[in-house]
């Protein structure tokens, strides 16, 4: 049966995006209207959505590339925490390597800590201005003993031993690989057949002698023959399998962060950090707006004027004034929000991390100072909301906990395969060692305290598998966040959210169920292939 013709009861199809001009505002809550935490309260992560836009391009297309301090910018906005269960020197080479970067824990003493900062700094070089050299005199030995010390076995062999120095040669590790005699000397076994650059060839030039030469290594020579620098073949590949990789403009080395207290010895602890070629550093307190950490600051910004501070914790505009007035290049926002952390529950003190990052985001974005989202992150969705609030990167501890590259070893229980994870507020993190060396009770102003109070836990994560392949995964799902919101950058995210044109919805509990999983008898949570 066919009805009559009611088409004059409606509007014109054609016009159906004109009409929208009808409406006052657009559809669902602004920024500034959803964190109004006068009407919603605090809200975080789950409490609330963002709205979909229009879907004009590829999400292999988005650019997620950040700042996060006042001059250090980075190919994807991930940062993984500087936690004893979180960040070493492996979590740290590879964060930089897929694009992020890697804050290493200071609950070790300075020459751990600054061992693990040079073990990165020595990962990638574009030219390296110091290679290990050998004399002419030196034997098999010392080559194996490098070789053990160092993971590689390409050695210059100068008539000094030093550089600069006359090259003869280098030994490499097939002149050694099936050599018994340790005590033969290098001058009878290494290689003279060398391809050289001259001094002062440009990066890109070397490398392409490199590559048409399918040498290992390439000696950079003055027009005496003395060796000056040396290109690896190496790092060549590592450019082509990472091409994110976070790296200084010039030297082409990581980018490498580690942390620090706020004790006087931990000035001493800075200045060897410095000597081993750290770029940032991240001053870790539970809560940041204190005198120690504002003078810290100000003694960084005397002694070590081009190192860059991420300075924090901090949930208040008021304590992010305190600390950017003081000379901080970023900020890291969070207090008790961490998947480990009870700070909210014991000291009554802290905020929700959504509106803890909108309302300090905002004011520091006036100073031209980045914000880290640091706590709570627990799947894709939350960076993508967090970065959508105003922070310009995320911190991960438990998300990154469980993965190949954080310290530790796996064990069994229950049929699962877990790593520990601890809270740096917790009493095994406080007891690792005397309080005089021990970044936790810093972190938590525990020093003096004959009872520890904690406000962590200890606990344990599934195995995630390699970050190799789980950050990978979580750029692609930040990607396809943003092109479902329909912004192409993070930085046109942060405009047109400021701007009103992307928008955000509350979400009730039980919105909040019918958003997950429900309703299946059974299911298998595959995250990536």
């Amino acid at each position: 049966m066919v009805s009559a013709d009611s088409s004059h009861l409606y509007e014109n199809c054609a016009n159906a995006v004109q009409l929208l001009e009808e409406y006052k505002e657009r559809d669902g809550l602004s920024v500034q209207d959803l964190m109004n935490s006068k009407v919603n309260g605090g809200l975080t992560y789950n409490d609330f959505l963002l709205l979909p836009g229009k879907i004009e391009f590829p999400a292999s297309v988005i650019n997620t590339e950040t700042r996060i301090t006042k001059k250090i910018s980075l190919k994807t906005p991930f940062m993984s925490s500087p936690m004893d269960t979180v960040t070493e020197s492996d979590m740290a080479i590879y964060m930089a390597l897929l694009g992020g970067i890697g804050i290493i824990h200071h609950n070790c003493t300075a020459d751990e800590q600054a061992a693990m900062v040079r073990k990165v700094k020595k990962y990638e070089n574009g030219f390296i201005s110091d290679p290990v050299v050998l004399s002419p005199s030196n034997k098999v030995s010392d080559v194996k003993r490098l070789r053990e010390k160092l993971g590689f076995a390409g050695f210059p062999v100068t008539e000094n031993g030093t550089v600069p120095g006359k090259l003869l040669g280098i030994v490499t590790s097939r002149d050694v690989q099936f050599l018994e005699e340790d005590d033969v000397i290098v001058s009878e076994i290494m290689t003279t057949d060398l391809v050289t650059a001259p001094e002062g060839v440009d990066l890109t030039t070397a490398n392409e002698i490199l590559r048409k030469s399918k040498k290992g290594k390439l000696p950079i020579v003055d027009k005496d023959g003395n060796l000056t620098a040396l290109l690896s073949r190496t790092d060549l590949k590592k450019n082509l399998h990472y091409p994110l990789a976070s790296k200084l403009p010039d030297s082409k080395q990581l980018l490498c962060g580690a942390a620090i207290g706020t004790r006087p010895d931990d000035r001493d602890r800075l200045r060897k950090l410095v000597a081993a070629g750290l770029d940032v550093v991240v001053v870790d307190s539970s809560q940041g707006n204190s005198i120690y950490q504002l003078d810290l600051i100000k003694w960084i910004k005397e002694e070590f004027s081009q190192l860059e501070i991420i300075a924090g914790n901090v949930v208040t505009r008021e304590q992010a004034a305190s600390l950017i007035a003081a000379g901080a290049d970023g900020l890291r926002i969070g207090m008790g929000s961490g998947s480990i952390c009870i700070t909210q529950e014991v000291m009554a003190v802290g905020r929700p991390q959504g509106t803890a990052i909108r309302a300090v985001s905002e004011f520091a974005a006036r100073f031209g100072v980045p914000c880290v989202a640091d706590g709570g992150i627990q799947n894709i969705g939350h960076i993508t909301k967090a970065l959508a609030l105003g922070a310009s990167s995320v911190m991960m501890g438990g998300l990154l906990a469980g993965t190949t590259e954080s310290p530790g070893s796996y064990f069994y229980r229950d049929g699962q395969r877990l790593k520990a994870y601890r809270g740096m507020g917790s009493i095994d993190a406080m007891e690792k060692r005397g309080t005089n060396d021990n970044a936790a009770t810093s972190r938590y102003f525990s020093e003096g305290d004959s009872v520890f109070v904690a406000q962590g836990v200890s606990g344990s994560v599934i195995d995630r598998g390699s970050i190799t392949k789980f950050v990978p995964y979580l750029l692609t799902g930040l990607q396809h966040g943003l092109q479902e919101i329909g912004v192409k950058s993070l930085s046109e995210l942060h405009t047109e959210v400021e701007k009103g044109m992307v928008r955000f919805e509350l979400r009730t509990a039980s919105a909040q169920v019918e958003g997950g999983v429900h309703g299946l008898y059974s299911f298998e949570k595959r995250l990536h292939n």
